[in-house]
């Protein structure tokens, strides 16, 4: 390995030249050479390297600034870390941003009665006993519209024959009109 000064460093081309006393002629030096370095090499900086020979000439392979740190693997997994894990938490916000909206209006919910509603309703549904104060007698009324309380209409269903107001035979009557 070659030790030498970095005599010329073009920042804009990306390259430059190296000045080593071991060698006759400058070498030639390329930026991706050293993208490995913590920071750009300037002027002066001294450059360990080997060299390979290319259309005759000599050009710095596998080279290291002098007392500048050196990216090393771990650092650049470390450094791409946050970008997956950013990945993951905008995936996460969005997920819970759409269960909000979700659960807000309702999209993922079935047009069914809860069960609740179902059980105080049939409990509201259920016929009345007659209360003693109440008399009713079959005389031959068929339809709800003949008949004057949900009282009558549930007494007519239970006892009198022919009666049309219970048609799905549930035991309600009159199940559009109450």
């Amino acid at each position: 390995m070659y030790r030498g000064q970095l005599t010329k460093w073009d920042n804009a081309k990306g390259f430059g030249f190296i000045k080593s006393p071991d060698l006759s002629n400058d070498t030639f030096i390329h930026i991706s050479e050293l993208s490995h370095m913590s920071r750009k090499p300037k002027q002066g900086d001294y450059i360990h390297f080997n060299i390979e020979q290319h259309q005759g000439k000599t050009r710095a392979i596998n080279a290291r600034i002098e007392g500048a740190k050196s990216i090393s693997t771990l650092q650049v997994s470390k450094h791409s870390k946050p970008k997956s894990s950013n990945k993951l938490i905008y995936g996460l916000i969005f997920v819970g941003f759409t269960a909000f909206i979700v659960q807000r209006l309702d999209l993922g919910k079935t047009n069914q009665i809860p069960q609740t509603q179902l059980i105080e309703e049939s409990s509201i549904s259920k016929p009345l006993t007659k209360t003693p104060t109440q008399s009713f007698t079959c005389d031959g009324r068929q339809h709800c519209s003949q008949m004057r309380s949900r009282a009558e209409a549930e007494y007519f269903i239970q006892h009198c024959p022919n009666t049309k107001m219970d048609g799905d035979r549930d035991g309600i009557p009159c199940e559009r009109q109450f």
